[in-house]
């Protein structure tokens, strides 16, 4: 489902008169949240979460923790519900048997740069891991689930976006308020280009309590040049417009794009009718690696991918956070 345009407006008549709902939904978290158990499993966990519905950078994030984390030589592993697939778990992923349908997107994902486990049961999957020798869990989104104690809680938001009109669900994007999150979490960071930051900081620095880093994501080098090359791009993702505007920054031809539900099936009707157009316009089709572990292993040949990567630089106050849960 495509959020509202009026989610990131200035509020106006349907936020208002959605408000009410609004307070039920963020009511609801909050009785689910009082419920919790908060099991601890041995090892400390840091969550990677979000106060936004829809994509944030929480992936790229988790990876990027988990390099940290091994250059310190601590072994981590992630543990994700699993979005999109059918799995209950806990079981461990394994990029080359399972399929997004079993395990989801973003978990495969994980999976390629750390050992990842699909529960959804959090606390189950979190144990399952520690017994397989992880010395630190990452826990992929949870920041609205009261099943394991967080050591660090480190909310996500896209600079771009911010937290939209601040409302919570349907009234606005939020799936709590904005102060009753950050009040829970230890560390906010941004992910976005530097006029993205700027706006950002101007618009809610004022409401952010806690420590705030900043990040971007940026291309990997790929095998084919885009500059210059005619493409058809299509994303499956939180925000697709944010994978289009990287490829015109890489120099792309962007003959046709096209913005996919988050998580949307890659049917053979829809890839048929995308492969006969790149054919048509004479363009290579391109695509996220979110969206590439979903395609048919028939078609991957043909469609390029291009991955992106967590950059901060400064990464004094996450480093500080790591410090604190590990005492180095």
């Amino acid at each position: 489902m495509r959020a509202p345009l009026f989610w990131h407006q200035a509020p106006g008549v349907v936020s208002t008169l959605l408000g009410p709902l609004g307070a039920v939904y963020a009511a609801g978290t909050r009785r689910r949240l009082a419920r919790g158990s908060r099991a601890r499993v041995g090892v400390p966990v840091i969550c990677v979460g979000n106060i936004n519905a829809g994509g944030t950078g929480k992936t790229p994030t988790a990876m990027a923790l988990a390099m940290r984390l091994s250059a310190r030589g601590i072994k981590a592993h992630a543990v994700t519900r699993g979005y999109g697939g059918n799995l209950e778990g806990p079981v461990q992923v394994r990029e080359l048997s399972h399929t997004a349908d079993e395990t989801g997107d973003e978990a495969l994902l994980l999976a390629a740069f750390l050992p990842t486990w699909v529960a959804k049961d959090r606390a189950a999957g979190a144990r399952a891991a520690v017994e397989a020798g992880a010395e630190a869990i990452i826990l992929d989104d949870g920041f609205q689930n009261a099943a394991l104690a967080h050591d660090l809680s480190l909310v996500v938001v896209d600079a771009h976006k911010g937290f939209g009109n601040g409302r919570v669900i349907p009234a606005g994007p939020l799936r709590e308020p904005v102060a009753t999150g950050l009040a829970r979490a230890d560390l906010l960071l941004s992910i976005g280009p530097e006029g993205a930051q700027d706006r950002f900081a101007a618009e809610w620095g004022d409401n952010i309590p806690i420590p705030h880093a900043k990040g971007h994501l940026a291309a990997l080098p790929t095998g084919l040049p885009l500059n210059g090359l005619p493409v058809l791009a299509f994303a499956g993702i939180g925000h697709p417009e944010k994978f289009f505007q990287t490829l015109k920054g890489l120099g792309a031809d962007l003959r046709s794009v096209h913005a996919l539900d988050d998580h949307q099936p890659l049917t053979d009707t829809l890839m048929t009718r995308m492969l006969r157009e790149a054919k048509q316009l004479g363009a290579q089709v391109v695509t996220t690696e979110k969206d590439a572990v979903r395609l048919p292993t028939e078609l991957r040949p043909k469609v390029m991918t291009v991955p992106v990567r967590l950059e901060v630089p400064d990464w004094a106050p996450i480093d500080a956070q790591l410090n604190r849960i590990f005492q180095t």
